[in-house]
């Protein structure tokens, strides 16, 4: 990265950061950026992410070519390589520069660039494999597999998409596999303890919604010191006589479909032998299965079912949670964990392969072939009938993405009978009942086919003599 060998004026894509970059933020949010771990930022051009990353009391620095030529480059457990691939119109250059960032990397590299979608964003004249901007800037607008490929050529590791346009690649297999795990396998939240009776209840809580006994390993230091005067007998004791029996053997039946869930997305990643999965997924296999290999048989015949459309329709229609319609199911984010196993395969399947968006509201999974789409409506709480911001899909089949913005748009798509999309048990659905039900017997709903966008919606409002107050419709005043 030596500015002699420069077409472009690099220099002028580097931009100042008021709050942490895309890829630097979801890097925290799922803990690879932690207290502890170095990290640094290859490419960090004016240094917005590194000096955000220092006021949360991360070891950070960053190197630049431009802006910090003279920072020493050592080697750090994480490694920021965030939009400098695409900038770069020499694939030579391109690739070494990425090389030399995985090597620099202790435990994981994070890579990203600006993906297609962004295209019409960026204006400029053909030049190599991208474009050349009024600006003497260059941009290679990576594909979404694209990116995720290039990665695993260059440093001969699977890779993990992490949300769209940043792939993390692990030096150390088990950290990958950890990593998949917490995104699948909820991670024990342990109730706070102050002394041991205290501690006793925790242990309790986690065998009833684990369906096990922990192992030490698992339990936090400061409550294994307040259990440590007592025998593992006793304690397996005292928590057999204080848990709930039904608890704990529901608690078991959701472990087992998590870890045959895990098993069939490890597979469909690249799997491994059984000493490299996380300790937790290891004591799950050998509480609820009678060996690893009869676990993963389970699983192959689970990502095998994937594959038939009869069994992912019958699975829609069984499904306590979702709503269906002739050609997918939609659901919730907060009720996704509640779909049949297949469907939470079918969209961790997708989001391994392509990566969730940041931001998104509800998950629509297609009855045929295998696509999977994000959608984002920001305001659903607040807003009655929410209006769709984006539209992130992937097919499975193809690893295609595609990506859709309505923020611009004068008459964007909105979403009614917002209770459907949620669990029976949300707290937020008998409200929106209520409100279904009004617009219903208002007649707003006879028309169907005009409802769908804002300015349909607001005709039949219009047409009905109605208009809404939050959730609660109310007759239409005139003036």
């Amino acid at each position: 990265m030596t500015r002699q060998a420069w077409s472009s004026d690099r220099r002028l894509t580097a931009i100042s950061r008021a709050s942490l970059s895309v890829p630097a933020r979801q890097a925290l949010i799922d803990k690879q950026v932690v207290q502890g771990r170095t990290v640094l930022d290859y490419g960090c051009g004016r240094g917005g992410d590194v000096r955000a990353l220092r006021q949360l009391d991360c070891r950070a620095v960053g190197w630049d070519p431009f802006y910090q030529v003279d920072t020493k480059l050592e080697p750090a457990d994480v490694v920021l390589l965030t939009y400098v691939l695409n900038v770069i119109e020499d694939p030579h250059e391109r690739r070494k520069t990425l090389k030399e960032a995985w090597d620099l990397a202790g435990t994981v590299l994070v890579a990203s660039a600006r993906l297609t979608w962004e295209k019409s964003k960026v204006r400029g004249e053909a030049f190599g494999d991208g474009l050349l901007t009024s600006r003497q800037t260059f941009q290679h607008l990576f594909g979404v597999s694209e990116l995720r490929t290039y990665v695993e050529e260059v440093t001969g590791v699977r890779t993990v998409a992490a949300a769209p346009g940043i792939v993390y690649a692990f030096k150390d297999d088990r950290a990958r596999l950890g990593y998949l795990a917490s995104r699948i396998v909820p991670d024990a939240e342990w109730l706070s303890s102050e002394d041991t009776t205290s501690a006793i209840a925790a242990v309790v809580d986690y065998v009833e919604r684990r369906g096990r006994l922990p192992r030490m390993e698992e339990v936090p230091q400061s409550m294994g010191s307040l259990l440590g005067h007592l025998r593992a007998n006793e304690v397996r004791r005292l928590v057999r006589d204080s848990a709930n029996a039904s608890k704990v053997e529901q608690g078991g039946k959701q472990t087992t479909l998590n870890t045959l869930l895990f098993l069939a997305v490890e597979l469909f990643n690249g799997r491994g032998p059984f000493n490299s999965l996380p300790l937790s997924v290891q004591l799950d296999v050998r509480a609820f299965f009678t060996s690893y290999k009869e676990a993963c048989q389970r699983s192959d015949r689970l990502l095998l079912k994937l594959r038939d459309d009869t069994y992912i329709r019958g699975a829609m229609h069984a499904s306590a949670v979702g709503k269906l319609t002739p050609t997918a199911m939609y659901v919730h984010q907060r009720a996704v964990d509640r779909l049949p196993t297949v469907l939470r395969l079918y969209e961790h399947c997708a989001s391994i392969a392509a990566g969730r968006p940041q931001s998104w509201t509800l998950a629509k999974l297609r009855h045929q072939g295998r696509a999977v789409s994000w959608l984002d409506y920001p305001d659903f709480e607040a807003d009655p009938h929410p209006r769709c911001q984006s539209s992130y899909q992937v097919d499975l089949k193809t690893l295609e993405t595609s990506h859709s913005s309505y923020a611009n748009s004068e008459n964007r798509p909105l979403l009614h009978r917002k209770h459907e999309f949620l669990a029976p048990d949300d707290p937020d659905v008998e409200r929106y009942k209520r409100l279904t039900a009004a617009e219903v017997k208002a007649g707003l709903y006879e028309h169907p086919h005009l409802i769908g966008t804002e300015n349909g919606w607001e005709s039949e409002l219009v047409r009905c003599g109605r208009s809404l107050r939050g959730h609660r419709l109310v007759r239409r005043t005139e003036g």
